[in-house]
């Protein structure tokens, strides 16, 4: 290993002048089901409301995080207690929003939750009701997006939540006095989450799960089949092939499709 040398600040200020804001981010929340809008509609609270504003209104929110579950595995090796993954857990994301006059923020979180739990299908009035879950399919979401973004927009971070549900609704406090914006907090639960775009045209591109992608400005018909120029590290993110492979291949005398997922890249003839 190197021995540590001197450093200017010059070194270090490009790295540290191009940091990340926390300020800058979107929630949409989509993939709702029919039943579930239906029940949210008729309370006030439209698909247009869901779609675009609830996730403006989103005063803050948290990238989400995960763990592993680990065993304790011994025996491999003499005397060595080894730690083995088993399981990975995603941990709540809580968001907390602003209240809108009409209090459709408020609606929206509250009969998400009632329609979880109202499936005797009963007046909640009545004097003997009783709760019932719904399926999970029915209150489940599975569309929901954090993206992270910065004020020039030129790169991004994004998030689609699995099996999301509202598990919490913390109470919300008012109070005589200074009038302040009223705020609602919940806490979601979620069975997974994927980092990256996942949707077709990323799919398409390459660029999906947070890979490179193909560069827009570099033509892979024309590298593959004239073998100029042919830098296989420009594609090996596109393509489920390593560079050793792509180099086979654009240097073969007869070179093969290229295959990634179900999208087939012929070589022009």
């Amino acid at each position: 290993m190197a021995a540590p040398r001197p450093r200017r600040i010059s070194d270090f200020k490009p790295a540290l002048t191009n940091l990340a804001q926390s300020s800058h981010y979107q929630v949409i929340f989509g993939g709702l089901s029919l039943p579930l809008r239906q029940h949210l509609n008729v309370r006030g609270v439209g698909h247009r409301f869901i779609g675009e504003t609830v996730g403006l209104l989103c005063d803050s929110a948290s990238l989400p995080g995960s763990s592993f579950a680990t065993a304790d595995i011994v025996g491999n090796y003499m005397g060595v207690t080894e730690k083995m993954a088993h399981t990975r857990a995603y941990t709540e994301i809580q968001l907390e929003f602003y209240v809108d006059s009409e209090y459709r923020t408020i609606k929206f979180l509250e009969h998400w939750m009632e329609f979880i739990s109202s499936g005797s299908g009963q007046r909640q009035s009545s004097e003997g009701y009783f709760f019932r879950m719904a399926y999970p399919e029915e209150y489940k979401t599975n569309q929901t997006k954090i993206i992270k973004f910065d004020r020039d927009y030129a790169n991004n971070i994004e998030y689609t939540f699995y099996g999301m549900f509202p598990q919490a609704l913390n109470a919300t406090p008012v109070k005589y006095g200074t009038s302040e914006i009223l705020k609602a907090t919940a806490t979601f639960n979620v069975d997974r989450y994927v980092a990256g775009k996942h949707d077709s045209y990323s799919i398409f591109k390459g660029n999906f799960d947070n890979k490179n992608g193909l560069p827009d400005d570099i033509s892979f018909y024309g590298d593959f089949a004239n073998n100029i120029n042919f830098d296989p590290e420009l594609y090996k993110g596109a393509f489920n092939m390593n560079a050793n492979q792509l180099n086979t291949i654009a240097y073969s005398n007869n070179p093969p499709v290229a295959v990634t997922g179900d999208v087939s890249y012929y070589p022009p003839t």
